[in-house]
């Protein structure tokens, strides 16, 4: 069938089933589409423009996508211009409002964007020359950059899923018919757009931080690179430059020495970290804040605020995973903060948001398949004994089977039939407590009985979850709002059995990644890049042509950890 009689009995079909517009044009949020017919010469050369631009876009692409975008929205205004009008000399000109959005595209690096994303060689109008044709593909293309600064400056420019499939982060929608009708009659367009910005205080904090970068650039020392963790009595070329950092003054040696571990030690305690002198990822990213933050880095992390939700939640958890920490904030506020350990390199904790729906006390742990496949099916072939050992049933069919009597040699890892799941106890990997929000990556919030991991600075050693370090403290903060529910009452459930907890109010949390935060005084702090996400990001805005770093895991890997 051809493209166009297509739109047009899609078109005709949608008005009356409204829900199949939003299927069919996911990018629009009107109920229905219109497609009005053109009544001025210059609205047939538009409808013409856009249709034949639809016809020749490969089928699939984003091109395709966006004609047909184009092609609707225009068709619900007779194709009439928005952003072209004529003088008092018949001149055809830019209107007020287009005016006013060029001189947004122009500053758009205030943003963190790029204004050769917007101000392309399309919408010159120099070039048109009184050609009908050229005006109206003038018109169509200053829309589709009207709507591409519109897209960036509430979602960013980047796909999250580009830079990792861990990052499972849904575009939050815009109506762009809306917003062009209001955009064009609007005497401050640039307000308008500036609704689309995140509010997060970080974020602003951040931008803030990059319209004074250039003029203070030349104030900020070279950051000091990744490398081998460094121990007491060690040698590194850095040593040097951290000693500068720390404003030692007199030794240009790279050996460790006492006096550099002593005020190092100074530095962890005055950070938060770890006091044990010894130089790491978290020690080098905290080095590495205020004044040596990266111009990169500043964009990148403004990058992710916009993939956040606009609203976080009046009452919200929130994990930062390069922190290794978790808050509670209300009213945007923290109220309670903790330590966690996430995910290690290669069982990396996802990045969404979602909402905490209940709480378990004496949780089974309902052991993940490919825990089970890797690391516990070896081993109870080995050893029919190992299941006991950690408390823990073999599930066939949901009814619990002896170990010692299956015939293990018609059995393969790859091919277990059982399930595999913890008993309540004091050794359950989810310790006492776990905080359940429902997700297809099948991770959550939960104590833990390995506690020594918390004294650590780098913490990242789970199969995905995150463990929180005081859990009871945690819940009794979590449960501020319910009144029915507190650390008393759930330590008063501790036994042999589940018990589920539901409270009245889900509670969004959040599971970020912000390689930089910002303090309430404006102090920017400087966390690793754990996953290598930041990087990451930073190769694909064009930021940086250095390649991505190699990932640096702890000095001290968990031998034999199957907690989640």
């Amino acid at each position: 069938m051809n493209k166009l009689v297509a739109i047009a009995l899609l078109a005709s079909t949608l008005l009356v089933q409204p829900s199949l517009a939003q299927q069919a044009v996911a990018s629009l949020e009107a109920s229905r589409v219109v497609i009005a017919p053109p009544r001025t010469e210059i609205a047939r050369v538009i409808k013409a423009g856009l249709s034949s631009d639809y016809y020749g876009a490969r089928s699939g692409s984003a091109s395709e996508s966006d004609a047909q975008r184009l092609y609707f929205l225009y068709g619900e205004r007779h194709f009439e211009p928005i952003w072209l009008q004529e003088d008092a000399s018949g001149r055809v000109r830019f209107s007020p409002a287009a005016d006013s959005i060029i001189a947004l595209f122009k500053n758009a690096a205030e943003e963190g964007l790029r204004p050769e994303d917007y101000l392309t060689a399309a919408i010159d109008l120099q070039r048109v020359n009184g050609d009908e044709a050229a005006l109206a593909g003038l018109e169509t293309a200053f829309s589709g950059a009207v709507m591409r600064y519109a897209y960036h400056i509430h979602n960013g420019r980047i796909r999250p899923q580009s830079v990792s499939e861990n990052f499972d982060i849904a575009a939050k929608p815009i109506d762009e018919a809306a917003l062009l009708e209001r955009l064009a009659s609007s005497s401050d367009p640039a307000a308008i757009l500036a609704e689309l910005e995140p509010r997060h205080p970080e974020f602003l904090a951040l931008k803030a931080t990059l319209a004074t970068f250039k003029t203070s650039q030349a104030d900020r020392p070279t950051p000091i690179s990744e490398g081998p963790v460094l121990r007491p009595g060690g040698s590194d070329p850095r040593v040097p430059a951290i000693r500068a950092r720390l404003k030692l003054t007199g030794s240009t040696s790279p050996a460790y020495d006492d006096l550099t571990v002593s005020a190092v030690k100074d530095f962890q305690q005055s950070q938060g970290l770890e006091v044990d002198g010894i130089i790491g990822p978290a020690t080098i990213a905290a080095l590495n804040g205020g004044a040596a933050t990266r111009r990169e880095d500043i964009i990148a992390n403004m990058e992710r605020w916009r993939w956040m939700p606009s609203d976080l939640g009046q009452f919200n958890v929130f994990v930062n995973i390069p922190e290794f920490r978790l808050t509670i904030n209300r009213a945007g506020q923290p109220e309670y903060s903790t330590r966690v350990v996430v995910g290690t390199t290669k069982n990396q904790t996802p990045i969404f948001s979602d909402n905490i729906r209940h709480l378990v006390v004496n949780p089974y742990w309902n052991v993940p398949s490919s825990i089970i496949r890797g690391e516990i099916a070896p081993a109870v072939m080995r050893n029919p004994g190992y299941t006991d050992a950690k408390n823990m049933d073999l599930l066939y069919n949901g009814t619990p089977v002896s170990p010692w009597q299956v015939d293990w040699n018609q059995v393969s890892a790859n091919n277990f039939p059982f399930r595999v799941r913890q008993r309540p106890g004091p050794g359950n990997s989810l310790g006492q407590i776990k905080f359940l929000f429902p997700n297809k990556h099948d991770v959550y919030l939960h104590d833990t009985p390995s506690k020594s991991l918390f004294a650590r600075s780098y913490r990242a050693f789970s199969h995905g979850c995150i463990r929180v370090e005081d859990p009871f403290a945690f819940a009794d903060a979590l449960m501020a709002n319910e009144p029915n529910i507190s650390r008393t009452s759930l330590e008063a459930m501790f036994g042999p059995n589940e018990k589920w907890v539901n409270p009245k109010t889900q509670i969004p949390v959040h599971l970020a990644y912000f390689t930089l935060r910002v303090d309430a005084d404006g102090t920017i702090r400087n966390y690793g890049d754990v996953y290598g996400h930041n990087e990451a990001l930073i190769a694909a805005m064009g930021l940086s042509a250095s390649p991505v770093p190699e990932i640096i895991a702890d000095a001290n890997p968990v031998a034999d950890d199957l907690s989640p």
